[in-house]
């Protein structure tokens, strides 16, 4: 059993690493999380820590306290606490607290927040007008822009996604999300065929661990250079603050709810666990009907 406050963060990160099976993006977040917490508890007379597991519901709060005093949003201390909630909880799963401090202590209130996404007419703009450079390279900026907007990938699923995993001849990929959970995306003639197109100027340059997308000299990309291009490329068509690969997704999901798609569709393609994650696009479509009806009706 853990004993110090490192081996009890060590435990709870490799439980969340082999039995859950976390991304390496979030368990660097978790323990990020962690290691804040625990510096917060450090006793500067002893030069010792505070043992965690006689961590206080008070001694929380004031960590988050902190946090606001520095100026840090209600959101990242929420994530924060939600990642201590978590950890307590494992805790008790060991038999090593009774009670979890942090479930005393309340998530801070949020302003509601829209999914920001990229207009209809900007997107087809991007894969009418705008050149992309002859060669690979263009070809797998290209794709990628199509295969986030066409199928609402997360950044790692796309820098993820293997050859084996793409159905030519029953027009889907097979995606893996969060926590290994597998899911089905039907792609349209359009995406069939660049991805045809780019396994031609690809051959020859060998695969990278059997992944569809490989960068120049048949390098992996990584998440940065993903968002890197996606930015580039997305500059050229709008003026929205926010151009990432995750807006190209809210972007899918948005522009599929305003088109009258199934709610529970929608979740099934994006990969989320619970409808309530799926629901906040509703609220895009609800904007969107507020639009037109003040352009439109005589009363608006």
């Amino acid at each position: 059993m853990p004993s110090t406050n490192e081996e009890h963060i060590l435990a709870y990160l490799e439980h969340l690493k082999f039995v859950k099976r976390y991304s390496p993006h979030t368990l660097k977040s978790y323990e990020e999380d962690l290691a804040l917490f625990r510096t917060s508890l450090f006793d500067a007379e002893s030069d010792s820590d505070f043992p965690i597991l006689e961590a206080s519901p008070y001694q929380i709060r004031s960590w988050m306290a902190a946090m606001a005093d520095k100026g840090q949003e209600p959101r990242s201390i929420n994530r924060r606490l939600s990642c201590l909630k978590s950890f307590y909880r494992f805790l008790q799963q060991l038999g090593l607290i009774g009670s979890s401090p942090a479930s005393a202590v309340k998530l801070l209130k949020t302003g509601k927040r829209l999914p920001s996404y990229i207009e209809k007419g900007d997107m087809a703009t991007l894969f009418r007008d705008v050149e992309f450079p002859e060669g690979q390279e263009g070809s797998m900026h290209r794709l990628a822009l199509g295969l986030l907007y066409g199928c609402g990938l997360r950044v790692s699923e796309l820098v993820n996604l293997k050859e084996r995993h793409v159905d030519i001849g029953l027009c889907t990929i097979k995606v893996l999300g969060k926590g290994n959970k597998e899911r089905i995306i039907p792609i349209g003639e359009e995406l069939v065929r660049e991805i045809t197109n780019y396994r031609m100027l690809k051959e020859g340059m060998g695969e990278v661990d059997g992944l569809l997308l490989t960068g120049t000299g048949g390098k992996a990309i990584s998440n940065r250079q993903a968002y890197g291009f996606v930015r580039k490329y997305l500059s050229l068509v709008t003026t929205a603050e926010k151009k990432s690969p995750h807006v190209l997704r809210h972007s899918f999901a948005t522009h599929l709810m305003n088109n009258g798609a199934d709610l529970n569709a929608v979740k099934e393609l994006l990969g989320h666990s619970s409808l309530s994650a799926t629901q906040v696009y509703t609220h895009n479509s609800i904007e969107k009907l507020r639009e037109v009806h003040r352009k439109a009706h005589p009363r608006g």
